[in-house]
C-alpha cells in the first residue's frame, strides 16, 4: 500500500478517529412512537426511517480521501415501538431481529443506470397498477428513497466543497443521479448503496460478485488509460478500508459478524473462468491491508489450478481466516438439484457466513433455523436398553431427526418482515411487479444448519463399539454414565474423549455414520414446501448454534460433558486425536455433499508456523485444492497459535491486531466473547 493508504488505514482502523466524529446515542424507539402517534403503515415507516437517518447524519469528508462516507449517528431506528412489536410477534413468525437481512442485492439494477433512469422506469409503471393501492404506494417508496438518496448525496457535495475536496465534490455532482463514469465513480456509488442499506437496517449485506460486477468500470477505466494497475489497486484498497469504518455499528453476534463477504471467480455457465485481473487486485488488496472486511470468498472448481490455492494461502497466512473456499463442481449440482434455474446456479454467491444464495431473485432466509445432531442421539438413547442391534437403535436416531425436521418446519409459519423498498430496488422484478422484497421473490427458500454432525458421528460409533461390538459395558451402564456428567467414571470418560473411534480418521465404518445422518436430514425435508412456495434447504453449518445448542444438551456417548461446545461448522470434534490433515479430508469429503449444499465449511485450524516459507505455502494449497478434488464442498482454515491466543486473553493490549475465524466471519480475537475465544482456542492445530 502506499504512503496515502496507509495514513488512511492508521486513521479508520488502527486510531479509530471516526468514532470521536460520532453524536451520542439516542434512543432506537423515538422514530417509532412518533409513527406509531401518526398512524403511519409499515411501508410508510420504512420510507420515514431511511430519511430520518439520513438527514442526522453529519457529512464528514477529508481533503486526502477519494471514497467518502461515514457514519455520525450510530442509531439504527426502529420502525415499530416494542408494544407494537410484540403484538406482531404473537402472530407471526419473526426470523432474528424481522429486518431483510442476509441477501445479495444486485446492485448493478442501480448502479448501471443511475437514479434518473430508474425514475422514468418507474413513473412509467403506474398506470398498470392504478386500481391498486397498495402497488401504487411501493412504487411512490421507490421514488421518495431515491429522492432522500439523492438529497443525502447533495449534502456530501456541499460538505467535499467545503473541504477543498473537489474530487469528491465532482463525483456527487453525478452521482446517484447518473451512471458512474469511471472505475471510481462506481466504487463510490456502491459505498454510497451499500451505506444506505444500513441506514435502512437491511444488515448483513454482502458484497456477492464484486469482479463481476464492477469489472466492465475497472476495464473501461484500463483500456482507456484513465488509470493504471497502481492505481486502481489504490482505489479499491481505499474502498476495502471503507468498509471498516463503520462496521462496529452494524447488527450481528460480535464485532466481524457483520456480512461485507465478497465471491470472486468461478464458473461461467460456457465452463469457462471468470477470475479476471479485477479479483486478482481484490486478493492483493485484502493482502497488503490484513482487515477483516470484506471477507474474501474463492469459488473453485476441479480445473482450478495450484496456483490459485497459493494465493488464497498467502492470504490465510497472515491469520485472517479466509479465503473461503467453495466448489463450483459440488454447489452448482446441488443447486441445480434443488431447483434453481442453471444460469442462477452458475451466478451463486455466499451469503453472511457461508450460505449459498443467488444475487438479485433470491429471498432465502438461509439460517432459519439450525438442527442439532447430537440431540437426535441423546433423544434416541432413552430406547437403547430395548436395542438388540446397533442397527435398530439407529433407526431410533432416523426417526428423531425426520421428527426434529419436521417440528423445524412448522415453526417458522406465518413470516413477518419489514418492508425495504431500497433493497427491493435491487432486486430483479420487484419493480415491475411493484412488489416490495418483504413479500418474496423468484427464490425463497428455507435453510436450516446441521449442528454438531462430528459429536453425534463419535457418539454412534462409541455406542456401536462399547455397547455391541467389545460389550465393555451395557446400555444401561452408559445412560448412567451420561446421567452423572461422567463424574465418577473418569477414565471412562478420558477413553471415550480420546481413544474412541472418531469422525477424521478416514474409518469407512465410522464416516458411513456421517453419510446416515446427513442424508437422513436431506431426507427430511426433501419434498416439503415452505408458506411462500419455497423448499427446505439440509446445511452442514453451526453459525453460533455449535455454542447455543451445545449448553443445554447433556453429556453424549463419544466422552462430551453436559454443555460443551459442540465442533465449529463441519469438523472433527474438539478434542479428536486425529491422524492429520489428510484423514479429515478423505473423511469429511464422503457424504453426499451436494444434497447439504445450504453450505457450511469443512473449519481446520493449522498451526502458523506452517506458513513460513514457499513450500509450506504449496502444501496448504495442495491439501486444500485436495478436498474440493475429492468432492468437498466447503472449506476455511485457520492460521492459529494456541500460545499467542492464551498471552491475547492475558494481555489484549498487546495483540489488538490478531484476528481469527470464528465461525462464517473473521473478527479481532481480543473483542470477541470469553465463549468464543475459549472455543477457538480448544481447536486443534494440525500440521501438514
Amino acid at each position: 500500500m502506499n504512503s496515502r493508504i496507509e495514513l488512511l488505514r492508521n486513521r479508520y482502523v488502527v486510531e479509530k478517529e471516526q468514532i470521536k466524529l460520532r453524536k451520542e446515542q439516542t434512543d432506537p424507539y423515538t422514530l417509532a412512537v412518533r409513527m406509531a402517534e401518526e398512524k403511519l403503515d409499515d411501508l410508510e415507516r420504512s420510507v420515514r426511517r431511511l430519511k430520518y437517518m439520513l438527514d442526522a447524519e453529519e457529512p464528514v469528508v477529508f481533503d486526502d480521501e477519494r471514497i467518502a462516507l461515514l457514519r455520525t449517528n450510530p442509531v439504527n431506528y426502529e420502525i415499530f415501538t416494542e408494544d407494537e412489536f410484540s403484538r406482531i410477534r404473537e402472530t407471526h413468525y419473526i426470523h432474528e431481529q424481522g429486518k431483510v437481512c442476509n441477501i445479495n442485492p444486485c446492485y448493478s439494477l442501480l448502479l448501471d443506470c443511475g437514479f434518473r433512469k430508474k425514475r422514468e422506469e418507474i413513473r412509467k409503471l403506474f398506470p398498470d397498477f392504478d386500481k391498486e393501492p397498495r402497488k401504487c404506494a411501493e412504487l411512490n417508496a421507490f421514488l421518495q428513497v431515491m429522492d432522500d438518496i439523492e438529497i443525502f448525496a447533495g449534502r456530501y457535495r456541499e460538505a467535499a466543497q467545503r473541504a477543498g475536496n473537489t474530487e469528491i465534490a465532482e463525483m456527487f455532482g453525478r452521482i446517484p443521479m447518473e451512471k458512474p463514469s469511471s472505475f471510481q465513480e462506481a466504487l463510490q456509488f456502491l459505498r454510497l448503496l451499500h451505506y444506505c442499506l444500513w441506514c435502512s437496517f437491511n444488515y448483513h449485506n454482502t458484497f456477492g460478485r464484486f469482479d463481476q460486477y464492477m469489472y466492465s468500470y475497472f476495464k473501461a477505466d484500463m483500456d482507456a488509460g484513465r488509470i493504471n494497475q497502481e492505481e486502481a489497486l489504490e482505489l479499491l484498497e481505499e474502498f476495502f478500508i471503507s468498509c471498516n469504518k463503520d462496521s462496529d455499528l452494524y447488527p450481528g453476534m460480535q464485532q466481524g459478524d457483520n456480512g461485507q463477504s465478497m465471491v470472486l471467480g468461478g464458473l461461467n455457465i460456457d465452463g469457462s473462468e471468470s477470475f479476471n485481473e479485477l479479483s486478482e487486485l481484490c486478493l492483493q488488496a485484502s493482502l497488503e491491508l490484513r482487515l477483516i472486511d470484506p471477507k474474501i470468498n474463492l469459488r473453485v472448481n476441479r480445473s482450478t489450478p495450484v496456483s490459485m490455492y497459493e494465493r488464497g494461502t498467502d492470504l490465510t497466512k497472515q491469520g485472517l481466516g479466509f479465503p473461503q473456499y467453495s466448489n463450483d463442481d459440488v454447489v452448482i449440482a446441488g443447486l441445480k438439484r434443488w431447483g434453481y434455474d442453471e444460469k442462477d446456479a452458475y451466478n451463486y454467491v455466499v451469503a453472511a457466513c457461508w450460505e449459498f444464495i443467488i444475487p438479485g431473485c433470491g429471498m432465502d432466509i438461509v439460517n432459519v433455523n439450525g438442527l442439532s445432531f447430537p440431540t437426535a442421539v441423546t433423544n434416541a438413547l432413552k430406547m437403547l436398553p430395548s436395542c438388540s442391534t446397533f442397527e435398530e437403535f439407529l433407526g431410533y436416531v432416523k426417526d428423531e431427526i425426520t421428527k426434529m425436521a419436521e417440528e423445524l418446519c412448522d415453526s417458522v409459519k406465518n413470516l413477518y418482515m419489514e418492508p425495504s423498498p431500497l433493497m427491493s430496488l435491487m432486486m430483479k422484478d420487484c419493480v415491475e411487479n411493484a412488489r416490495d422484497i418483504a413479500e418474496g421473490n423468484k427464490y425463497n427458500n428455507f435453510g436450516f444448519h446441521g449442528t454438531g454432525l462430528s459429536t453425534a458421528v463419535d457418539s454412534l460409533a462409541s455406542v456401536r463399539k462399547y455397547v455391541y461390538q467389545d460389550k465393555m459395558y451395557s446400555a444401561r451402564e452408559l445412560l448412567e454414565m451420561l446421567t452423572a456428567d461422567y463424574k465418577g467414571y473418569e477414565s471412562i470418560q478420558n477413553m471415550l474423549r480420546y481413544e474412541g473411534p472418531k469422525m477424521g480418521n478416514d474409518d469407512d465404518e465410522v464416516d458411513e455414520l456421517a453419510i446416515k445422518l446427513l442424508d437422513w436430514f436431506a431426507d427430511a425435508l426433501e419434498g416439503k414446501k415452505n408458506e411462500r412456495g419455497g423448499i427446505y434447504r439440509a446445511g452442514t453449518g453451526s453459525a453460533m448454534y455449535y455454542v447455543w445448542q451445545a449448553q443445554d444438551e447433556s453429556a453424549t456417548p463419544d466422552g462430551r460433558n453436559k454443555g460443551e461446545e459442540f465442533a465449529c461448522n463441519y469438523s472433527p470434534s474438539l478434542f479428536s486425536r486425529l491422524e492429520g490433515p489428510v484423514s479429515i479430508i478423505k473423511s469429511f469429503s464422503k457424504p453426499h455433499l451436494e444434497r447439504v449444499v445450504n453450505g457450511g465449511p469443512l473449519t481446520i485450524e493449522l498451526h502458523d508456523t506452517l506458513f513460513r516459507n514457499e513450500d509450506s505455502i504449496r502444501k496448504v494449497a495442495v491439501f486444500v485444492k485436495s478436498f474440493m478434488d475429492l468432492g468437498g464442498h466447503q472449506m476455511q482454515i485457520n492460521a492459529v497459535n494456541r500460545s499467542t491466543m492464551l498471552d491475547a486473553k492475558e494481555h489484549p493490549e498487546n495483540h489488538k491486531n490478531l484476528i481469527v475465524r470464528v465461525w462464517g466471519w473473521s473478527g479481532y480475537f481480543v473483542e470477541l466473547d470469553e465463549v468464543y475465544q475459549n472455543q477457538i482456542i480448544k481447536r486443534m492445530e494440525l500440521t501438514v
